[in-house]
């Protein structure tokens, strides 16, 4: 699915339009200049203005998300992805996971636990039976167009045989040279900016990936 990156809801929208009639999902990058170093738009409430059948999915990487989780909730996402690094640091008197996986869900929001390259998955294992999807990062979160990280790869392939039903999405320098290796390994989701918005021809390289996604 495309990653939209986009400083004001003018460009959120523009790029909606560029993609839409090729998927039927997008996500959106929200990033707030704390967790990681780049700022984007983050302002659930200007959704309700787009006119759009395609499923949306919000990744926030944000140093607080419980401070605006409520936001997102009453907006017209699909699926929430939060971080485990943040996540963690919540405290735990204030919102457990097993809260906060029960406030999303009551919400008909799906939830999704996004981990960096360096965290292990065994984070997940205590909540694995109760979230939506994993997503593993492929690079350093909060910037596009960085150079695909191999060490992802080992991480899906032990995802995947320690829970064979997990739903697995993984973010950062996906393309038309490691797309079937993902595949190969057990991801159920791919997630693309660059190889996406950075070609000419748009619906052209979506439909390149995606043949290339079900040989």
């Amino acid at each position: 699915m495309p990653a939209i990156i986009a400083k004001n809801f003018q460009e959120l929208q523009d790029k909606i339009r560029l993609v839409e009639p090729y998927i039927k999902t997008v996500q959106i990058d929200v990033m707030d200049g704390i967790f990681v170093s780049n700022l984007t738009w983050s302002n659930p409430s200007e959704l309700e203005k787009l006119e759009t059948n395609l499923e949306i999915e919000v990744h926030l990487m944000v140093e607080n998300p419980h401070r605006v989780l409520n936001e997102w909730l009453s907006s017209k996402v699909k699926r929430i992805i939060l971080h485990w690094e943040v996540i963690k640091e919540i405290p735990n008197s204030q919102f457990p996971i097993p809260n906060l996986i029960k406030q999303i869900h009551n919400s008909g929001k799906e939830f999704g636990v996004a981990l960096n390259l360096e965290t292990p998955i065994s984070v997940l294992d205590n909540f694995i039976n109760d979230i939506d999807m994993a997503l593993l990062m492929s690079v350093k979160p909060g910037q596009g167009g960085q150079k695909f990280e191999e060490s992802v790869i080992p991480k899906i392939i032990a995802l995947r045989q320690n829970y064979p039903s997990v739903k697995i999405e993984v973010d950062g320098g996906v393309n038309l040279q490691n797309i079937y290796r993902l595949i190969e390994a057990g991801v159920d989701f791919l997630v693309m900016g660059s190889a996406i918005f950075g070609k000419d021809d748009i619906g052209g390289a979506i439909e390149e990936l995606k043949s290339l996604a079900t040989k």
